[in-house]
């Protein structure tokens, strides 16, 4: 099998939950994490004569994602029921958009090795989320929640422009940002409130028709969809090497093992029996009412990346990193405001912070400490509260037991000793401990300051001001 023969082909269908307080048709909390079927009334349980009202901040935030995502925005639309049968469905019908989309012909631009490339948007359609199953291992059977039904989502749906996992990730991570920015969506993967279905299909290079795609459902985190995607292309180049033919199939990701299972026959739009939703009047929107959400936009992540190239001077990289996340580059600016230290509060937020995240999994809008914080722990290095070593410890413990970083060194002792004498004291007895290196340093070999101001800040459990350790031993070792 060779991939330099084929062509990856992948479109996305992207389901972000709305941010609103209340359901899309009826006036239900949306909150994440109530006991089952606490949030639900007869209009969301689908009870019989109950009647749908469209919640208006759900066209609001649909429009908001159209017009940040460069869409035209239909001033005529309509609400369609999607007919299927599924036991979280309680209607056994989806309320949902069909062939007047609120926003249609946007698109994303992203990095490529090769450079910018604009993914484009077919649509962003408004509907109403399901419920969900939680099945029970011990009963031997399902139980339903219905506390999501009803819940307001806007569908992304992508041309099939992505050409591998690299540019799906790519391309997902600038949307998850995007919506992000403008407060529609918390996008909150690990709660379901961002999730992507898969389709991918590939075709061997030089062909114009596009091959027969698979769909791999509700996929809700970066890594899954990069390694299913992975998987599912070399599934289906391996099936038309040996001759054989792909399915239109909707597959179920499976990460433990690392492969896709077929659930069911991929269904097509007729499969659906769509029809305008009699109970629902139609959604005619004015030029005054998109301007005014258009002049409520706040500036998004290429423009702040742009300005922050320009104001505070970052590397290309770094801005890219901070404006990726909202909530990265808000803690960036609520820092600096306070401390004035932009190239400081960078470091801190490109270095330590990230690596915790990453090595902790945590998202951005986790990070349990808020700007106020960051810049007063910036601030206490810079007036030689604490060493910057002290610092790296006090940012895990604000991350692991968050609190005020005063309170954390105030508690630990970790204030840094700048008392001359005391400072001179350590460096009289390292110097003492170690005459090799003494004679080293006196022979030319400058790295062994380095060892002795490390033996001093062990010493002192790095607490000792490393810039007066510097000055002592560079005048004790000129004697």
């Amino acid at each position: 099998m060779s991939r330099d023969n084929y062509e990856v082909i992948i479109g996305l269908e992207v389901h972000a939950e709305l941010s609103t307080k209340t359901k899309i048709f009826c006036s239900c909390p949306t909150e994440f994490g109530a006991a089952p079927n606490t949030h639900v009334c007869p209009i969301c349980m689908a009870m019989p004569g109950t009647l749908p009202v469209l919640n208006e901040k759900v066209v609001e935030y649909a429009v908001k994602a159209g017009l940040a995502t460069n869409c035209e925005i239909s001033r005529d639309s309509k609400n369609d029921r999607k007919n299927y049968f599924y036991p979280d469905l309680p209607k056994a019908y989806q309320i949902s958009q069909f062939d007047k989309p609120l926003c249609e012909h946007g698109y994303v631009e992203i990095d490529t090795d090769e450079g910018k490339k604009k993914i484009r948007l077919t649509r962003i359609h408004i509907e109403e989320d399901a419920g969900k199953l939680n099945h029970d291992d011990f009963g031997g059977g399902s139980l339903v929640d219905l506390n999501r039904a009803g819940v307001p989502l806007i569908e992304i749906v992508s041309e099939p422009d992505i050409r591998s996992s690299e540019e799906a990730e790519n391309y997902l991570r600038k949307l998850k940002s995007i919506l992000e920015y403008i407060e529609v969506s918390d996008c909150k993967m690990q709660e379901g409130s961002l999730r992507a279905d898969v389709n991918v299909s590939v075709r061997k290079k030089g062909d114009t028709k596009l091959g027969t795609r698979t769909e791999m459902k509700n996929m809700n985190s970066f890594k899954s969809i990069t390694r299913a995607i992975e998987y599912e292309v070399d599934r289906q180049i391996d099936v038309l090497e040996d001759g054989g033919i792909i399915e239109q199939e909707t597959l179920r990701w499976d990460d433990v093992s690392g492969k896709t299972f077929p659930m069911r026959d991929k269904e097509d739009a007729q499969d659906y029996r769509y029809f305008p939703d009699p109970d629902l009047v139609a959604i005619k929107l004015s030029e005054e009412y998109i301007e005014n959400i258009k002049k409520s936009l706040p500036e998004l992540p290429e423009s702040r990346k742009q300005r922050y190239l320009e104001e505070y001077k970052l590397s290309e990289k770094d801005a890219n990193i901070i404006t990726s996340s909202k909530y990265l580059s808000d803690l960036f600016e609520g820092a600096i405001k306070i401390c004035n230290n932009p190239k400081a509060v960078n470091n801190w937020i490109i270095s330590d912070i990230s690596r915790i995240l990453n090595e902790t999994e945590m998202e951005p809008i986790e990070i349990p400490f808020d700007s106020k914080q960051l810049a007063k722990l910036v601030m206490l290095i810079d007036k030689g509260t604490i060493s910057s070593s002290i610092a790296k410890k006090v940012l895990v413990e604000m991350f692991e037991h968050p609190r005020d970083p005063e309170d954390i060194i105030d508690e630990k002792g970790w204030v840094q000793i700048s008392d001359e004498g005391a400072i001179k004291d350590v460096v009289l007895k390292v110097l003492e401990a170690n005459p090799q290196s003494v004679a080293d340093y006196k022979g030319g070999k400058d790295k062994a300051l380095g060892y002795l101001v490390g033996q001093a800040m062990k010493e002192t459990r790095g607490k000792a001001n490393p810039q007066m350790l510097n000055k002592m031993f560079l005048e004790e070792l000129k004697k």
